[in-house]
């Protein structure tokens, strides 16, 4: 999986089940003992990444081989603690008697549609500029399709947002400078006051650009899409290759797992099996496609993991006729 690992970003995503946490952290371990400073991010509630590993994560990176970091975001908390952010700094700019008013209306943000994405995407911008400082490379085991899908598709949304709000915020400078010139004295002494929230919008504004930058950059990003043999996961990553394609975001591999084509002990399911990956084949053809064999234990441990990766074969395996 060289031509991946040449990626600076990597996302796992599919359908629930499929595997995807346990192959994320597989190629996270494969970067790793290269000697590239990985972090393995996961956002998947289920939090199974901790368990795979058998250590505990929590919302900030701990190092769990050499040149091997890991960490698990809830989006809830995340969501949490970028609201008493911008309290914190809102409290340091708005009037006394405004202040109330303007923390009912962020508290009532919160709970609004999107808001715990919106959260996630500030966050996953901070981890994207640290590549290059504190990471050589991050991967990011993403919760199910849908919400990832809604994730990635925020980078363009967010900067058009941050645009028009920068431009708010310039009015209202306008308007005050225009209210000092003709009130005078009277207007109160804030010619020479720092704007620290235009700073901190234009700060935002600049992140999500590079962040967008990097994401949508087919020599530096790549979604891996991990699937299984059967039909729902299939038609799901379909569809979701399109969305991709629509936010300009390159997928770069597809990892069918859990094949056993070769495998008496599954009887008359041979047939359909080989059925579906030729599906795979036809409809991915563009793709890089790599295939995982069935495991009968399951997957537990760092020495677990290490198995795994090296199994991971390039193309699809013959299918009976």
């Amino acid at each position: 999986m060289e031509a991946l690992l040449e990626r600076e970003v990597l996302f796992f995503g599919g359908k629930g089940g499929v595997g995807k946490t346990t192959l994320a952290t597989a190629v996270a371990l494969l970067a790793a003992e290269r000697g590239l400073r990985t972090l393995l991010v996961s956002t998947d509630p289920a939090h199974s990444t901790a368990d795979m590993l058998g250590v505990e994560l929590g919302p900030e990176p701990r190092p769990v081989a050499a040149h091997l970091w890991a960490m698990e975001i809830d989006p809830s908390l995340e969501a949490d603690r970028y609201i008493a952010g911008v309290k914190e700094r809102l409290a340091d700019v708005t009037a006394p008697r405004l202040l109330a008013e303007v923390e009912r209306q962020i508290d009532i943000a919160r709970v609004t549609p999107g808001a715990e994405e919106a959260a996630l995407f500030e966050r996953f911008t901070r981890l994207i500029d640290e590549i290059g400082v504190s990471y050589d490379r991050v991967i990011f085991d993403t919760a199910p399709l849908g919400h990832t899908l809604r994730l990635l598709g925020l980078p363009e949304q967010m900067s058009l947002w941050m645009e028009g709000l920068i431009g708010r915020r310039r009015k209202v400078n306008l308007l005050g400078r225009m209210w000092r010139t003709v009130a005078g004295a009277a207007a109160g002494d804030q010619a020479g006051r720092h704007d620290t929230v235009l700073e901190t919008l234009q700060g935002r504004k600049s992140r999500f650009e590079r962040a967008r930058t990097v994401i949508t950059d087919g020599r530096r990003t790549a979604f891996v899409f991990v699937v299984i043999p059967e039909r729902l996961p299939i038609l799901e990553t379909q569809r979701a290759v399109g969305t991709l394609a629509r936010h300009h975001i390159p997928v770069g591999a597809v990892i069918v797992n859990r094949v056993s084509l070769d495998a008496p002990v599954r009887g008359n399911v041979g047939r359909s099996e080989g059925d579906r990956l030729r599906e795979i084949e036809h409809s991915f053809s563009d793709l890089a496609l790599y295939h995982v064999p069935w495991c009968a234990e399951d997957i537990f441990g760092m020495e677990s993991v290490r198995t795994l990766a090296g199994l991971v074969r390039p193309g699809l395996p013959p299918t009976r006729p």
